[in-house]
């Protein structure tokens, strides 16, 4: 084997290992971080990963969260192929919630029919709120990282007038909506593990996989984003791609705000999202484009979601440390693309 060969041996195996190496990196410095709160980190890693992974119930919790992160990364990672930033996941898992909590308070239609169009509504909600920043790059130029980011605040504070004003409980203690109809409640999976829309995100996934992979429509998705200048000389709309992918971005990260109102909660709260949609942009780098990629980082940061509060209990260590490890995560991961940029230059 010559050296050229090795060294690009080498370099296909980064965008496998770097993910590892990142989370690994990051789980050795939250070990630090434990041990300065006076804790035992081996301890505590046992208990967080015990309760979210192997633990009937805590995996079930973890499934549960996993759900709207697999939805919205995979909403984040098809913009990227298409070159395109969508920063709008929390808006857009908002606006889904918002349609399928309408469907399923002002509907009366039988499951069959009432679970798929509340699912089908809410992908459509936030393919709207989607395809708003796409229209506006596409068409006008605009910036979407500042459009699909402003139009986050806009859905929250929208919900939030929603719930304390017009779909208000009667006498509801706190901001939220009545409860939904039972025929537009996902069913659970055996023995009330979680669920049943972790199918769907994972179907989701498969979708998505097969589009990118296996479609002309795919190709076309990933040629505008390496160029669009030359994709346009090929004869590819970039104008129609952008806002297309820009609105099945914003439709799959509202198909978490349906599972988690049609699933999980059955009503429209104020605060729908405790921060999945900027979590999914991190899942989605750390992915490195590659779809099960985004379903391994999922699993990973909802399993650290769900087991943060047994390793508070068992170990005594703050949530925050949770929350550390995530962000710590994410930097290792973009030390390593700036590295591998760097070394690319080189070459």
């Amino acid at each position: 084997m010559t050296s050229r060969t090795k060294i690009n041996s080498y370099k296909s195996l980064i965008p496998i290992l770097s993910p590892i190496i990142a989370i690994a990196s990051a789980l050795l410095v939250g070990a630090i971080l434990i041990l300065i709160a006076g804790a035992n980190p081996i301890r505590a890693y046992t208990a967080l990963f015990q309760e979210s992974l192997f633990d009937y119930f805590g995996f079930g919790n973890t499934l549960t969260r996993m759900n709207p992160l697999l939805f919205t990364s995979l909403g984040v990672l098809i913009a990227l192929k298409a070159g395109q930033f969508n920063i709008g996941g929390e808006g857009q898992i908002y606006l889904g919630a918002l349609g399928s909590t309408l469907i399923g308070l002002y509907v009366q239609v039988p499951a069959f029919i009432h679970i798929p169009l509340g699912l089908l509504v809410g992908f459509l909600f936030g393919a709207v709120w989607g395809w708003i920043p796409g229209y506006l790059k596409a068409i006008r130029g605009v910036n979407e990282v500042i459009t699909t980011l402003l139009l986050n605040y806009i859905a929250v504070n929208l919900i939030s007038y929603l719930v304390q004003n017009p779909l208000k409980a009667e006498n509801a203690p706190s901001p939220y909506s009545e409860l939904i109809a039972k025929s537009a409640q996902l069913p659970m999976l055996p023995g009330g593990l979680a669920h049943s829309g972790i199918f769907l995100a994972l179907l989701a996934a498969v979708i998505l996989w097969i589009l990118l992979q296996r479609t002309p429509f795919g190709y076309q998705i990933t040629a505008v984003g390496f160029n669009p200048i030359a994709s346009a000389y090929a004869g590819i709309s970039v104008k129609s791609t952008v806002i297309l992918v820009m609105a099945l971005a914003g439709g799959l990260a509202g198909l978490a705000g349906s599972c988690e109102v049609m699933g999980l909660k059955y009503r429209l709260f104020e605060e729908v999202s405790p921060g999945y949609g900027f979590d999914a942009i991190a899942i989605s780098f750390l992915s490195r484009g590659n779809v099960l990629g985004v379903v391994l980082v999922s699993l990973f940061f909802a399993a650290l979601r769900s087991g943060a509060n047994v390793m508070q209990r068992s170990a005594g260590v703050p949530v925050t440390v949770v929350l550390a490890i995530q962000g710590l995560t994410v930097l290792f991961i973009a030390i390593g693309l700036a590295l591998e940029s760097k070394n690319g230059n080189r070459a």
